[in-house]
């Protein structure tokens, strides 16, 4: 059976060139799978679906429905691979349904605890400058903290006000940034970053206090430290900044097309749960400015 999950993976990796990170995703799944059935003395992978549905049951037990969603679609890819390669004469996936997803609106931020967000690093200093321009730059931009991370210095395109950003499956897009932002980038630049990189020339913008690319862990904290210290209350992570950034967007008309392409999602159905956030802002102006709303 391992040899099969491990087929399985390079199968993904070379033919259909999936992330990384959805490889190693699919195949911690799939040896959680093997290890249930080891337990249960079965030393194939069944083609009996009532099997996959006590493995499933368990599952569903310890496991958020996201996760689970996630074993099931790894499952399906499998046993298609299992399939083509004659391991098994059945498809057992075909009769598993996949449980539908409950849709979770994001966290926003409104427009005065976003002010008092960008005001509280101290930009005397290198550092609070730095995280003033990364503030600024990501409710600007709605990038995701992985694309933050790893922008480069020549993807840097601030005279036209524009980023070249490296998404998901490395697709790359071209964002727009407003001149705000633009420039307390061009601040940081001259002001923070020199200082903090001393004799170093890393590619990466944005960089710590010794000057090497900053983790997804420390942006994280730091968010959390100015929140706090600035009393908001809600549950706040580089995420939010996203969220936030794309429903301004559709409150003020933008189409939703438009954010699409400026987020990064391949499927305009990942977009549309800000839909519901802009149809709750409506719903707020109308009973607020019609004289029998």
């Amino acid at each position: 059976m391992h040899g099969l999950i491990a087929d399985f993976i390079h199968y993904l990796n070379v033919e259909r060139g999936l992330a990384p990170t959805t490889q190693i995703s699919y195949q911690q799944d799939l040896m959680t799978f093997q290890a249930w059935l080891t337990s249960q003395k079965r030393t194939t992978f069944p083609e009996d679906f009532a099997v996959i549905q006590a493995f499933l049951k368990k599952q569903n037990d310890t496991k958020a429905p996201a996760s689970v969603s996630r074993m099931i679609s790894a499952l399906r890819k499998f046993y298609r691979f299992l399939l083509r390669e004659g391991a098994v004469k059945t498809d057992p996936m075909t009769k598993i349904d996949t449980p539908k997803k409950a849709q979770h609106l994001p966290a926003t931020l409104s427009g005065p605890e976003i002010d008092a967000l960008m005001a509280k690093p101290d930009i005397t200093k290198p550092l609070g400058l730095r995280d003033r321009a990364i503030f600024e730059l990501m409710y600007a931009t709605g990038l995701r903290v992985s694309e933050l991370i790893g922008l480069r210095m020549d993807q840097l395109h601030l005279a036209m006000n524009l980023l070249q950003v490296t998404g998901k499956g490395d697709k790359e897009r071209l964002v727009p940034i407003s001149p705000q932002a633009t420039e307390w980038v061009n601040r940081y630049l001259r002001e923070a970053r020199p200082q903090l990189i001393k004799q170093q020339q890393p590619k990466a913008v944005f960089v710590n206090f010794h000057g090497h690319a900053l983790t997804r862990q420390a942006i994280w904290k730091n968010l959390k430290a100015y929140i706090s210290s600035v009393g908001i209350q809600k549950d706040v992570t580089p995420h939010t900044l996203r969220h936030s950034f794309a429903t301004r967007l559709l409150e003020n008309g933008a189409d939703l097309r438009v954010v699409q392409e400026l987020l990064g999602h391949s499927d305009i159905s990942t977009t549309q749960i800000y839909t519901h956030l802009s149809n709750q802002h409506l719903v707020a102006v109308y009973h607020k400015t019609h004289p029998r709303g």
